[in-house]
């Protein structure tokens, strides 16, 4: 199997420290040890060998990727000239896996996400492994553990088989981001999962799936193909290519529409941290008022606050349910529940043209 890590995202919602320059993936913000995206690498890197990993990311993190994850092959490491979401991402990934071995499986992950469960995960990647061979797209569903109307929910169907004790059933439909309301519901139900967006397919499927579903994206990715055959340089994106495909993501160009989708439900400690919040809860707690502390911090009476502040000392008296997070250049002081809402701050700056906070 061969694992393709997507690895050209933002991460707007853990400003200030995930900036344009080194977004959060590149951070060790769930490991003091080892960035996002080497705790992505280091979480499969014993399921097959160092040729069969393959980075996705921006022409401006390449030098990145390459300094943390120095195992993988240069040519591995895929540059995108400009975002055009995981569509095309996907697509180029499968392209340059399918020249390697026409047969081949393969796995694409984020590198921004957080998994306790290491064997477990292992065990489902090789149930996904064994449905993708059977010509399935499969996704892996995420057992939901309360009503998030922050994810994606996939509803499963049908019994396709069942593996080493691990069912794989048809993918009904997606739902993206439901109301509160509906999402209750989908729990209730129990064969509702959270989409995690990690699939795993053969090479040869995705890209007919292409061919049917997304054909100008196919199209140009016939035209890289091309490129590489007359220049040599696999692996090498040309820009004007690249700059002429429209934006989207594998879900709505492919998933959503495909009748050949597979989920297989997991419990996998799973998290898209995608916020300050969801660090809160997942980092262990510093001190006998279940605050997470990273840094220097004194409180009186401050319960269930994470404190970021590796340089200075934080002082807090009476808080609760706080965010604070001081970078030396910003500070984002917010409630814990509203902090999905740091990308609106991130927004007003783009506006305000303060692009040194950026």
């Amino acid at each position: 199997m061969y694992f393709v890590i997507l690895a050209g995202g933002v991460g707007t919602r853990l400003w200030p420290r995930s900036r344009r320059q080194m977004p959060k993936q590149f951070l060790n913000i769930t490991s003091p040890e080892r960035t996002m995206l080497q705790e992505t690498y280091a979480r499969v890197e014993d399921m097959a060998p160092e040729d069969h990993f393959i980075v996705v990311t921006s022409r401006a993190y390449a030098p990145t990727v390459r300094a943390q994850l120095p195992r993988i092959p240069a040519e591995n490491i895929l540059s995108e000239p400009a975002g055009r979401g995981s569509a095309p991402a996907v697509g180029v990934s499968a392209l340059f896996v399918h020249r390697k071995d026409p047969s081949a499986v393969m796995a694409c992950l984020s590198a921004d996400h957080f998994i306790t469960h290491t064997e477990e995960f292992h065990r489902v990647l090789r149930v996904a492994e064994a449905a993708a061979k059977e010509g399935y797209l499969v996704t892996l569903g995420i057992q939901p553990s309360y009503a998030e109307i922050g994810y994606g929910y996939i509803q499963g169907g049908e019994r396709l088989m069942e593996i080493d004790g691990v069912e794989v059933r048809r993918a009904v439909r997606f739902t993206e981001k439901p109301s509160l309301e509906d999402a209750q519901r989908f729990v209730a139900a129990g064969n509702f999962y959270w989409n995690a967006g990690m699939f795993i397919w053969q090479a040869s499927t995705i890209l007919d799936a292409f061919a049917r579903y997304m054909p100008d994206l196919y199209e140009r990715l016939m035209q890289i193909e091309a490129f590489w055959d007359e220049t040599g340089k696999v692996g090498v994106i040309p820009e004007d290519i690249w700059l002429s495909i429209r934006s989207e993501t594998i879900d709505y160009g492919i998933m959503e529409k495909a009748d050949n989708v597979a989920v297989v439900p997991a419990d996998l400690g799973w998290s898209d941290v995608g916020s300050w919040a969801t660090l809160l809860d997942l980092l262990p707690a510093s001190d006998d008022g279940e605050n997470v502390v990273i840094g220097r911090h004194v409180g009186v009476d401050t319960r269930n606050s994470l404190i970021y502040s590796p340089d200075r000392l934080i002082a807090t008296v009476g808080l609760e349910n706080i965010v604070i997070v001081d970078t030396g250049d910003a500070i984002l002081v917010c409630p814990k529940d509203r902090a999905q809402d740091v990308k609106r701050v991130v927004k007003y700056l783009e506006e305000q043209g303060l692009y040194d906070v950026l």
